[in-house]
């Protein structure tokens, strides 16, 4: 550099360095000599890019003149005096560029030996623009670091700190000065500090900044809590675009992070209450119901969910029901493979430790939260020694009553592992709003169990389906409910009657359970009392609408009463707006009578008629309730073709042709009760017909 040489000219100790790059692009600085008569005797390279000269151009020729505007040529020699008389001269003055415009400059002149050893003077100066540009530049870049609240870095070229602000000190818990020559790794080693130094280096590579990218982790300043920031990275440029390094500024968002994680996790647990108000209790279940209650628990509330149930609740009947405390596990979900399945096996039973937080939690009724030192405890005795050793890596627990109306049925307990943050106070409320929600439902499938339980009860005990043996007729019933679940008021009866004649009867009084299982055995009980006065079938059935009416105003059935005279060979029917009973000859037809219909009983207009059906030897009469036929993938006349169509397979004893009609029409099972009774006079041909 030309700076460098006019060191050496004046006899001043050479020193080595390297490029000098503020002058260069950020202040260049011209120099320029001047002997004793005036004449530039030398130029530097920068004053040629400041004043358009050239070297060749100015050496040997007259300074003022060339340089100074006239009107400056008397302030000139003045200076120039001054300074040969040994002054050091300071201050801002116009100089002429070559295309003849000025350049106000920041000078500095001083007296300087020429190469004959006679006094001259030597010129250093840079432009006054640029001056106030670097100053204003330096006074706002030193405002910055040091007044602004936003985290602040210079790195070099090293991704080393060249400068941070107070504001970045403090959020590193850091001094400034100590972060000085340091990589970001070096100084706070707890964020990610290997993507962030990754995005720096692209930032220097391509020269383009990087605008909010994240930064986690914990910093000496709250070791104890993970924190979020919005980096943003420049590239520091030089002149041509020379990149010296990387400016970092950074914003705590963590406030802001946190309240936008509460408002998604808000989010997330109203919809996961709105899908549990679909998945859990769908059925009336127990175990259906436990195991949705997991289901929605795990993973995205707990990493495991366990349902115990008292045996109590369970079988209320059973001996261990009365043994205090003793549970059943009806449920879990774990998400850790590494759990002993084999002790979390669905169905063991236990019994509830004494004075233990479990009881604790069953007597009270109330939640609790389980640390890590709790847990264990939950599984006393040698036997449990894996288990928990298991429970004691997980990280945190709650322990939940189910309790519905009252009464405390069993317990969910959730836990979390020591890799998921523990249950803050909204996860408590979403898991107890869980817990609640499947106690009601665990509850109602209970009620539900008891009161099936009573009806399945009741039917069996007002509802005999056995069959008595009476004169010329063969019998085959069945009575079939919708499910296991499910009971209803369908029924079937024979009833001897005098003169060797028989009563075939078959009703559907409407609705389920125990109510709907009562209504029926009062009018079995009605018509079997009514059919052994030898009372006319539609004066029966008249009775027995005044008997529906007695029990309840919206009370309805329907009912079918038939009687068959071996004498004549017929049947008598009457009909209270139940489906049409059916007759299958002996040569393959079949028919469906075609009388009156009459209206349903307890709709009080008693509409009733009779219709006489010849029902000859080898014949069957087929009374049967609606559900055997009307189903939701058919009406009641493609039933009808249906049943038809399974009565022509017969000739074999009825109780064959009855499961057969039943296997044709509900290959799936019953989608409602239903009740069937077949009715065939005996013929020698055909009572000892093997089967096919």
């Amino acid at each position: 550099m030309d700076i460098q040489q006019s060191a050496k000219d004046v006899g001043q100790p050479q020193t080595a360095v390297g490029q000098a790059g503020v002058f260069r692009d950020l202040l260049p600085i011209a120099m320029w000599r001047i002997d004793s008569e005036g004449r530039i005797s030398q130029w530097s390279l920068a004053a040629q890019e400041l004043f358009g000269h050239t070297a060749e151009e100015v050496l040997g020729r007259s300074a003022t003149p060339l340089l100074v505007p006239v009107a400056n040529w008397e302030l000139a020699d003045e200076l120039t005096r001054r300074v040969l008389s040994g002054e050091a001269v300071v201050g801002t003055l116009p100089v002429r560029h070559r295309d003849g415009h000025l350049v106000t400059m920041e000078m500095w002149i001083c007296p300087t030996a020429d190469p004959q050893g006679r006094t001259g003077l030597m010129g250093i100066a840079a432009e006054t623009s640029a001056v106030l540009r670097m100053r204003d530049s330096l006074a706002a870049l030193e405002g910055l670091f040091t007044q602004s609240p936003i985290g602040l870095a210079m790195l070099g070229p090293d991704l080393r700190y060249v400068r941070v602000n107070e504001a970045l000190a403090r959020m590193n818990g850091v001094p400034a000065a100590q972060h000085i020559g340091r990589r970001v790794s070096e100084v706070v080693p707890g964020l990610n500090t290997m993507a962030l130094e990754t995005v720096m280096r692209q930032v220097l590579a391509r020269g383009e900044p990087v605008v909010d990218f994240r930064g986690l982790g914990r910093t000496g300043a709250d070791p104890r809590m993970e924190r979020v920031w919005s980096c943003s990275f420049s590239p520091l440029l030089g002149g041509g675009g020379r990149r010296l390094g990387v400016i970092a500024s950074l914003i705590d968002i963590t406030r802001e992070e946190r309240a936008q994680l509460q408002a998604t996790r808000g989010r997330q647990r109203l919809a996961l209450l709105a899908e549990a108000g679909t998945r859990i209790g769908t059925t009336l279940d127990l175990r259906q119901t436990a195991e949705e209650v997991v289901q929605v628990l795990v993973p995205r509330v707990a990493d495991s969910a366990d349902v115990h149930l008292l045996e109590e609740v369970l079988d209320p009947d059973e001996a261990t029901a009365s043994a205090h405390g003793m549970v059943r596990r009806l449920a879990v979900a774990f998400a850790d493979p590494a759990a002993p399945a084999e002790d979390l096996a669905v169905g063991m039973t236990h019994q509830v430790p004494r004075a233990s937080a479990y009881e604790q939690v069953m007597v009270e009724g109330r939640p609790m939260r389980l640390t890590r030192a709790d847990i264990p405890r939950l599984v006393p005795g040698p036997e449990n020694e894996r288990l928990r050793s298991y429970l004691r890596t997980l990280g945190c627990a709650r322990m939940v009553p189910l309790v519905a109306r009252g009464t405390v049925l069993g317990i969910v307990m959730v836990t979390r592992s020591r890799r998921r943050e523990p249950f803050d106070d909204q996860d408590n409320l979403l898991i107890d709003e869980l817990a609640a929600r499947a106690a009601l439902g665990i509850d109602n499938a209970r009620m539900y169990s008891a009161q099936r339980r009573a009806a399945l009860t009741l039917q069996r005990s007002l509802a005999n389906t056995a069959l008595p043996t009476v004169p010329g007729l063969e019998l085959a019933g069945r009575y079939l409910p919708a499910s296991d679940q499910e009971v209803g008021g369908d029924w079937f009866d024979v009833i001897a009657l005098p003169g060797d004649r028989t009563a075939l009867v078959i009703g559907d009084v409407m609705g389920h359970g125990v109510h709907a299982a009562a209504v029926m055995g009062q009018l079995r009980t009605t018509v079997r009392t009514l059919a052994r006065h030898d009372i006319p079938p539609v004066e029966l059935l008249r009775s027995l609408d005044a008997a529906v009416a007695d029990v309840g105003e919206n009370e309805m059935a329907t009912c079918v009463y038939a009687v068959h005279d071996p004498a004549d060979g017929s049947c008598l029917v009457a009909r209270a707006g139940h489906p049409p009973p059916a007759v299958a000859g002996a040569g393959g037809e079949v028919a469906f009578l075609d009388g009156p219909s009459g209206t349903p009983l307890g709709v009080g207009r008693r509409d009733f008629q009779t219709e006489r059906v010849p029902l000859p030897p080898g014949a069957v009469l087929v009374l049967y309730t609606d559900g055997l036929i009307e189903a939701r993938d058919r009406n009641l006349d493609q039933g009808m073709l249906q049943l038809a169509r399974a009565l022509r397979h017969r000739g074999r004893p009825l109780s064959r042709v009855c499961d057969r009609v039943l296997a044709r029409l509900l290959p799936r099972g019953a989608q409602d009760d239903v009740a069937i009774l077949l009715a065939r006079p005996l013929h020698p041909a055909t009572r000892h017909e093997p089967p096919d």
